[in-house]
């Protein structure tokens, strides 16, 4: 029999993208690579580097970048998935698909805190759970990966659950203080189990978000001890100060800013993490949709108000999104260029009109970027994002 032609396609596929004005890596040890051209085979990359170094010959697609920035594809490590690409909370359809144009190409879920008649009892979060880790594993709107099931704790809930769930395929657990469980030694028992079975957690952390929870201060963050300090910034309202940086001192866990937060508090986090010497705990989310509305252009927003307004470097902040995100989350799998990681990659420079030197001097002076092109698993997503202003170069698909 012969081969499927599909098949054989897909396994003689190589994506040459050359002439790389900056790459960032979204690696915190080496945020800027010294390199022009990156290589894709069969949808993840497989060498980085100069071009006059690689193996350019054989090219089954070319990408020319035109001098223009890559970067991974951004995390959103923050989002409230219900039911495909529409949100009940604004009434809104193609949000998820409107963020990939801001260059976001994975969602991780904090919880389906949102869904209508949400169920409380076991039976029911568990259900929900699998079955939104079943539809959004294979739902992917322009191409989205969207990590979803994210079981919102309720009393009563034992070590069998979380086995069942993981056996069922749920890698996630929601914020801890959205459902009834807001104590610290009941939550803390609960992540033990969940980290025990595989799962990263999110504590809720600040004043009550919406109805039914409630607020989660210092001592219960700490005691329950999840992977990541959600909206350490607020969800929306934030915690006094004095709590906050108890918080950072003396938690070794992620240190969660969002765009719908507290900004000056955000800063102010991010002040203790530059001073402690703990920027890889920093990551990003939005936490939308929410009250707030949805951001397609959050993470980029936040980006650009860390690096403008809390003196990091543009690059740096950049792995705030990126590679911070993927280590804490355990996918290994994406959030840094470099050979074996999906290729999940954003084409973006300088807009168009506005003020500094170049990419990375515009986004330190407050300027969004402008996005020319999004790729997810080596395929072409988007060519210029709807949603940012135009880029000075974009790049530009070459025929073989």
């Amino acid at each position: 029999m012969s081969p499927d032609p599909q098949t054989k396609s897909a396994a003689t596929d190589k994506l040459v993208i050359r002439n790389i004005g900056l790459m960032l890596s979204g690696d915190l040890a080496q945020p800027i690579l010294d390199a022009d051209t990156i290589i894709v085979a069969n949808g993840r990359i497989s060498a980085v580097g100069k071009a006059d170094d690689l193996d350019n010959g054989g090219a089954t697609r070319i990408i020319d970048a035109q001098g223009c920035v890559v970067t991974p594809g951004l995390i959103d490590n923050h989002v409230h998935p219900v039911a495909g690409d529409w949100t009940p909370r604004q009434n809104q359809i193609g949000w998820i698909d409107s963020t990939l144009h801001g260059g976001v190409t994975t969602m991780i879920s904090a919880g389906e805190a949102h869904y209508p008649g949400r169920p409380r009892d076991i039976v029911g979060v568990k259900a929900l759970g699998i079955a939104a880790q079943r539809t959004f594993a294979n739902f992917r709107p322009s191409g989205m990966k969207i990590i979803a099931g994210a079981p919102v704790l309720e009393p009563g809930m034992t070590e069998n659950d979380f086995r069942e769930l993981a056996e069922a395929g749920v890698t996630l657990i929601g914020e801890v203080g959205l459902g009834g469980v807001k104590d610290g030694p009941t939550g803390r028992q609960m992540i033990a189990w969940a980290r025990k079975y595989g799962m990263t957690s999110m504590t809720h952390t600040g004043g009550p978000s919406i109805p039914g929870s409630g607020r989660i201060g210092a001592d219960v963050v700490l005691e329950v001890d999840a992977d990541v300090v959600a909206h350490i910034n607020g969800g929306p309202t934030a915690l006094p100060d004095d709590e906050i940086r108890r918080i950072c001192e003396e938690s070794t866990r992620a240190l969660e800013i969002v765009h719908n937060g507290n900004l000056r508090t955000g800063l102010f986090v991010l002040g203790i993490a530059k001073e402690r010497n703990i920027l890889d705990r920093v990551i990003l989310g939005t936490d939308g949709p929410a009250g707030s509305g949805v951001q397609p252009l959050g993470i980029l927003r936040t980006i650009c108000h860390l690096a403008s307004l809390g003196d990091v470097p543009t690059e740096v902040a950049f792995c705030f999104a990126t590679g911070n995100t993927a280590r804490v989350r355990n996918l290994d799998d994406r959030g840094v260029i470099e050979a074996g990681r999906a290729a999940d990659l954003v084409f973006m420079d300088q807009a168009a009109g506005g003020i500094g030197k170049d990419f990375l001097d515009s986004l330190a002076l407050g300027n969004l970027p402008g996005i020319g092109m999004i790729m997810v698993d080596g395929i072409v997503r988007t060519a210029r994002s709807r949603n940012t202003p135009p880029a000075i170069r974009v790049p530009e698909v070459m025929a073989t």
